[in-house]
């Protein structure tokens, strides 16, 4: 079995530096419609080089467009997604159900894979991908290697697996946080990190119950190299590095560090932890480690809560004062240009080491168990921790390691030169076998050509990836032929090399879409949703009333996360049900939640295809932005859809795997810097966040423009 390990590149430097790194794949977004709108990303011209680049050393590009699309940018996405097929690109990853539908439809012979916000994290909503047509999934990070080893066994899909990198602390596509409270939908790659900002944690009193730890949402970093061997042997087929926001730095050490581990653990069956690279790597980046919820850990193993930004490393004290100075005896090496942070109970000093003193001579370098002397700009106290927080030294020493050691395709061949025969040059990468013929040997009539002279000639391929592993040359004595002509026919090899490893395909298969729906009756209705029955207070004022309540007697309504605590999803009734994620998908007579995120016509017309009877939108749109859905729906299908707007209350703003109230039993709510107060629930063994304030949009029309049904959400705390 061929494993991947999959790369992230937030630029082109990033991409060069994963390819030296050892990865198989790279993952990248463009300018538009991928889950990290703030990184560099790729502009059409440097995603078409990368893809080239890439695949030139055999490595795969995968293209990010796992964003929610609007009907108004649908056009400019198919155009996007098309030059990305045209230039060779090997997959995209998508989170929108409707443009999986409508590029799945349009160019068949795309590979699609289903990104991790589309929220798959269980057998079932993988058997509802495999019923759709993706070949792979990404599987959601709370997803453990108990359920991992079932959809392997039980789907035969590719299975994508992050294994490092930053954590989300909601469910990936469950989070509305960063979109209602800062106006940046995680859900269109524009995150606000809101995960990672201060929290009180307070009681039913207002007593605050986290004095030390403010940031009881800021997750620690992924470090899953020493299950690597395990999900080797489960069969997960890609191994998925987090880290399109980094440096080139993090990137290329990141790689090289799985890279170990995988070919390790294929060689002897032990993974082989290379800790200089770990080390070097955390004096780059981290916010200290977790195995996630691979095995199922406990809360205090994934959060860090005193801390959501780089932790650095730890590498020294400070152990006296001068006037300008500060005195640090050395745990580990100190450069020039190196970061720090100095830590003690009266807050931190961050700053870049611009020079620094050692028994009073200005130096660039100190080693462990020295005392220097640093400059600062403010006065830290005696005993106070110092920390590495960046190394300009481990990038030069990477960019000297990648000069002198490149990576390589190698390459075999042979050379023939007999006299008044043409020349014959026979190469092969492996996988491609190029055969080249040059001119016609003459008789030398001064100085023969040599071996040696047309090794030189044909193995000068610097500035090129090949090298060659062995040539062999098979010359007859007193020959003669242009030196022009062995550059020639090295220069005309890499060309065709090149061409063909690039892979761009001459044409594209593009199809017609076509999409039949059901038609619906065009009803109105006012309907309700409540965590248990006896939250509804005047039941004839609704139409359709769901509860979360097991033994309802109302319509059963599903959570978004579908988990060993929820209900049997093959002991449900024949009654409409309301599902909240991808895996009821498979059930029958549905209404979809908001949590399947439909903000678009396609989307809308994909699920009434598949059988769902009323689709409930995206808290994330607008009016006009439904108007728009609609009359898109109606001019494409000739008919009117079947959904649903919630008008009135709490909004779930993020639904945790970890268990918030474990440590705090007490709490209530979270409060942020602007006193706001965000209700905790548990549900299903599961945090969930509600926004601090409650919609209330009972005041807008929106019968008039097309929507079918209203919902009032009646939750009672």
């Amino acid at each position: 079995m061929k494993y991947e390990l999959l790369a992230p590149a937030g630029d082109m430097e990033c991409l060069k530096w994963a390819i030296e790194g050892g990865c198989d794949a790279i993952y990248l977004g463009g300018n538009h419609f991928g889950a990290r709108a703030y990184s560099k990303n790729f502009s059409d011209e440097e995603l078409a080089e990368a893809i080239k680049y890439a695949h030139r050393y055999g490595v795969k590009v995968y293209l990010t467009c796992n964003t929610l699309i609007y009907d108004e940018e649908v056009e400019e996405f198919l155009k996007f997604v098309r030059f990305a097929h045209q230039n060779g690109i090997d997959a995209v990853l998508i989170q929108d159900l409707g443009m999986y539908d409508l590029v799945h439809q349009k160019f068949p012979d795309l590979e699609i894979h289903a990104s991790t916000q589309m929220h798959i994290h269980n057998l079932e909503g993988a058997l509802v991908a495999k019923k759709l047509g993706f070949k792979r999934i990404v599987l959601a990070r709370e997803t453990d290697i108990d359920t991992i080893k079932e959809i392997k066994e039980q789907t035969g899909l590719d299975v994508e697996v992050f294994v490092h990198g930053s954590l989300c602390v909601s469910y990936s596509g469950q989070c509305l946080f960063s979109s209602l409270v800062g106006g940046r939908s995680g859900n269109r790659g524009a995150c606000a990190g809101s995960c990672r900002l201060p929290y009180d944690i307070v009681d039913k009193n207002s007593e605050v119950l986290n004095d030390t730890k403010k940031y009881p949402l800021s997750m620690k970093d992924l470090c899953a190299i020493a299950s690597i061997g395990k999900l080797m042997d489960i069969g997960v087929n890609s191994f998925k590095i987090e880290g399109r926001m980094k440096s080139k730095e993090y990137v290329y050490l990141v790689t090289k560090l799985y890279r170990k581990a995988i070919d390790s653990y294929l060689d002897n069956k032990k993974v082989t932890i290379d800790y200089e690279i770990l080390d070097k790597l955390k004096k780059v980046f981290n916010r200290e480690y977790t195995l996630g919820f691979l095995n199922n850990v406990n809360n205090n193993d994934v959060i860090n809560g005193k801390q959501p930004n780089n932790v650095g490393v730890k590498i020294g004290k400070v152990v006296k004062l001068t006037k300008t100075n500060a005195l640090i005896k050395l745990e580990d090496e100190l450069h020039i240009n190196d970061g720090l942070r100095i830590k003690g109970p009266d807050g931190e000093i961050g700053t870049i080491v611009n020079d620094f003193y050692l028994q009073g001579n200005l130096v660039k370098e100190a080693r462990p168990g020295m005392v220097i002397s640093l400059p600062i700009w403010k006065k830290p106290n005696v005993g106070d921790d110092v920390f590495l927080t960046s190394s300009k030294y481990i990038g030069d020493c990477i960019a000297s390691d990648i000069e002198n050691n490149p990576r390589n395709v190698m390459l075999n061949g042979s050379i023939t030169l007999h006299k008044n025969e043409k020349i014959i040059f026979k190469v092969t990468d492996g996988l491609n076998v190029i055969t080249l013929t040059g001119p016609v040997v003459d008789i030398a009539k001064n100085r023969p050509l040599t071996k040696e002279t047309i090794l030189e000639k044909l193995t000068k391929l610097g500035g090129t990836v090949y090298k060659f592993n062995k040539l062999d040359c098979i010359l007859d004595d007193d020959i003669f032929v242009p030196l022009t002509a062995l550059n020639e026919l090295r220069r005309e090899t890499v060309d065709n090399l090149n061409s063909k490893r690039e892979n761009i395909p001459e044409t594209i298969v593009e199809k017609e879409y076509i999409r039949k729906v059901p038609e619906f009756k065009k009803e109105n209705s006012i309907n309700a949703c409540v965590f248990k029955d006896s939250d509804i207070d005047n039941e004839s004022k609704y139409q359709n009333i769901y509860s979360y309540q097991e033994d309802t007697k109302y319509l059963e309504a599903l959570p978004n996360v579908i988990n060993k605590y929820s209900s049997d999803l093959k002991n449900l009734s024949l009654k409409p049900i309301l599902v909240g994620e991808i895996c009821g998908l498979n059930l029958v007579n549905i209404h979809t939640d908001y949590s399947l995120n439909v903000v678009n016509s396609y989307t809308v017309a994909f699920l009434h295809s598949l059988g769902v009877k009323k689709i409930t939108l995206s808290y994330e749109m607008t009016r006009s932005q439904i108007k728009t859905l609609i009359d898109k729906y109606q001019e494409r299908y000739g008919c009117f859809p079947n959904i649903e707007v919630i008008v009135y209350g709490y909004i779930k703003i993020m639904t945790l795997k970890y268990n918030l109230l474990s440590d705090y039993k007490e709490a209530v709510y979270l409060k942020d810097r602007f006193n706001n107060n965000y209700r905790i629930k548990m549900f299903n063994n599961l945090t969930e966040i509600y926004y601090s304030k409650i919609l209330d949009n009972r005041n807008i029309d929106y019968f008039s423009i097309g929507v079918n049904h209203i919902r009032y959400n009646l939750y009672k705390f």
